[in-house]
């Protein structure tokens, strides 16, 4: 597995990927993906050995240098492939990418995904705050979470 810039030719698979584990919850549409990278948000793709995408994660970046601010807004590993650290890997190059900018970092997360609220704690991240409803048209509600930033000793230790 690889880690590379998600192209917009990998808009497709995210789609598939999307509709498989987000069925519930409005799936993000090509129009959503097309729109995110265009914004230049920082958005990796995950391909296997045969280049297929087998997972993706993006990261928006706002503020100014000095004072940026970085959220989550997509971690995805497709079934098939899911237990294989595909998902920590995106995470951590996102981790790295808002560690670059000395940045701190919020998430949503569903409030009955234990297997990634465990991932986030691993990396640092704590619950502070509760979305009602959040995820629709489900109505299941969302942690919110942050990861303090990280100075660059913290970062180089």
């Amino acid at each position: 597995m690889r880690l590379e810039p998600l192209r917009h030719s990998h808009i497709d698979a995210c789609v598939r990927i999307e509709r498989l584990l987000f069925a519930g919850d409005s799936p993000w549409s090509h129009g959503a993906f097309r729109a995110e990278l265009d914004a230049g948000g920082y958005y990796l793709a995950a391909l296997d050995d045969q280049d297929r995408l087998v997972g993706y994660a993006g990261l928006a970046v706002v503020g100014r240098p000095g004072a940026w601010e970085t959220a989550v807004h997509t971690i995805a590993v497709h079934p098939d492939h899911q237990g294989q650290g595909i998902g920590t890997a995106l995470l951590r190059a996102l981790l790295a990418r808002a560690d670059e900018l000395q940045a701190p970092v919020v998430l949503e997360v569903r409030t009955d995904n234990d297997t990634a609220i465990a991932l986030y704690e691993r990396h640092g991240f704590e619950q502070v705050g509760l979305r009602r409803r959040y995820y629709q048209p489900s109505g299941a509600d969302a942690y919110t979470m942050v990861r303090p930033a990280r100075r660059t000793q913290e970062v180089a230790g």
